[in-house]
């Protein structure tokens, strides 16, 4: 079998670079270009230990004290959580990034009856690894920037209508500042299918949605219990669905103003 080194070590620094400038993009570090290819360069030349006559874990500690260095080289070191943090992202990356093109390989080189694989003479080369890995780390990027987002303004919180506590999953949505115009009062929302008691009185108050102006019930509850502050002055608004994945509950922005 002829191995081309070349090709194997341009592969392995694009690969690392990507994969460094991917840590860079989601953790946001503020880091200069350089100092990526260089840390890419240095992540490329380790290709060669596959050629030294080593055992499995003297290799793993020597590439676990490479990506130590690349980490060290592309970001600079602060403090040990700092440094431990790139070096994790850097492997989830890599498992990421290694994990899709392992399936693809085992898509197109091999045929398969049942879960018996067999190979088909096919093989991902050097061009489709290329194409494919930013793609890959690209929706990586993407996926993960929404769920940091989107995650982090989820909250526990519990709502006492008629004495009684219910607890459910909020998130505080920027764009709700729907206030009642009667009684000044910030209104939140609630999946009518999520509700846990029985609503004695209510009133209706005018509601913009995605599907234009409508009346929507409200009712007066208690207290709301959210990020450990109690908020009295809250109206429970009632809508058909909430299509946030998990979501009982979509506050208000005034909350944080209060």
């Amino acid at each position: 079998m002829v191995i081309y080194l070349d090709l194997i070590l341009i592969l392995n620094f694009i690969i690392d670079f990507l994969l460094l400038l991917s840590v860079s993009v989601i953790l946001k570090r503020n880091t200069k270009i350089l100092r990526i290819i260089f840390s890419a360069f240095i992540g490329g030349l380790s290709i060669l230990l596959l050629f030294l006559n080593i055992n499995s874990i003297i290799l793993f500690i020597f590439k676990f004290v490479i990506s130590f260095l690349m980490i060290l080289v592309a970001f600079d070191y602060k403090n040990i959580k700092y440094t431990l943090i790139n070096l994790l992202y850097l492997y989830m990356s890599s498992i990421i990034l290694g994990g899709f093109l392992y399936l693809l390989n085992i898509e197109f080189s091999y045929k398969h009856i049942g879960i018996i694989f067999f190979n088909n003479g096919l093989s991902i080369n050097f061009l489709i690894l290329i194409i494919f890995s930013p793609i890959i780390l690209y929706i990586y990027i993407k996926q993960t920037k929404n769920l940091r987002y989107n995650y982090s303004n989820y909250y526990n919180i519990e709502l006492y209508y008629k004495n009684n506590k219910y607890k459910y999953t909020a998130y505080l949505d920027s764009g709700n500042v729907l206030i009642d115009k009667l009684t000044k009062k910030p209104v939140i929302l609630i999946d009518k299918r999520k509700i846990l008691f029985n609503i004695k009185e209510f009133r209706l108050i005018p509601y913009m949605g995605v599907n234009g102006s409508d009346l929507i019930k409200v009712v007066k509850i208690d207290k709301l219990i959210f990020k450990n502050k109690e908020y009295n002055n809250i109206l429970l608004g009632i809508i058909d669905k909430i299509s946030l994945d998990g979501v009982d509950v979509i506050l208000n922005r005034n909350l944080l103003e209060e």
